[in-house]
């Protein structure tokens, strides 16, 4: 006879609780906190990847009302994964260098699901998979071949009967989105006389503006702890997270001068 499912059991609490290993000798107090921090965001970022897919079906399914309420989950992910930052930043720049050569190589440039999480918004870098293992590479590579969010917000503004370009239903989905004035176009006669499409498209920017909140905040924090020193994993540190402060839909940024 099987046991009654429980609490603990259900979420696998003793198994979670297990995976806390610090590396440093002692160990380290602060090294638990920096571990339970990338392990929540992993967690988080696995969450993120299960509501955009979802954001993008609903979206290619026309469903405007469960369309808007996805996005404002994942608005609200966002924000929790942003105030924990918070909680990073209560850790002094010595406490995090009284471990971090412990770290070795290991870097959160090489977070798959998050460089899934960009894929899927259309920041695409066909050769940022190189830098994963193969099995990772294969997931990176499915991600880089699939339709982003915004390609599927293009088949939702046809199933709302707008002319898009043709060019941009049918463009290369293995690379970045770049503006369209086609599309442009669109997005203003949208703006004008469909309240209820344009409140999609708000709530898409409100995705976008939520998405570089992050990256700002993470990018201070690290210039925070580390300064201007070379990242862990010989990344360039805070130069290259500010290189990544871009926006994901520029055609509704590009839009706000012309309204």
């Amino acid at each position: 006879m099987s046991q009654a499912l429980t609490y603990s059991s259900y979420l696998r609490v003793d198994e979670l609780l297990s995976l806390q290993t610090p590396k440093s000798s002692g160990p380290e107090h602060d090294e638990m906190l920096f571990i339970i921090i990338h392990q929540v965001y992993e967690l988080w970022f696995k969450q993120l990847l299960h509501e955009l897919d979802y954001a993008g079906e609903l979206l290619r399914a026309n469903d405007t009302a469960r369309v808007n309420h996805t996005i404002h989950r994942v608005l609200t992910i966002l924000k929790t994964i942003v105030a924990q930052i918070d909680v990073l930043e209560t850790m002094t720049p010595l406490e995090f260098n009284s471990f971090r050569n412990f770290l070795e190589s290991a870097s959160g440039f090489q977070s798959a699901q998050f460089r899934e999480v960009e894929f899927l918004m259309g920041y695409k870098r066909p050769n940022i998979a190189h830098h994963f293992p193969d099995e990772v590479q294969e997931r990176l590579q499915n991600r880089l071949h699939q339709p982003s969010l915004w390609d599927a917000f293009l088949r939702y503004l046809v199933l709302n009967g707008y002319p898009i370009p043709a060019e941009a239903l049918n463009r290369d989905v293995t690379q970045a989105v770049a503006e369209s004035s086609g599309v442009q176009a669109v997005l203003i006669d949208v703006y004008r006389r469909d309240a209820s499409v344009s409140g999609v498209c708000e709530r898409l920017l409100d995705l976008d503006e939520g998405m570089q909140e992050w990256r700002y905040r993470h990018v201070k924090m690290v210039e925070r702890t580390i300064g201007m020193k070379r990242g862990t994993g010989g990344s360039s540190g805070v130069e290259y997270l500010r290189s990544t402060l871009k926006s994901f839909f520029p055609d509704l940024w590009a839009i706000r001068s012309q309204l």
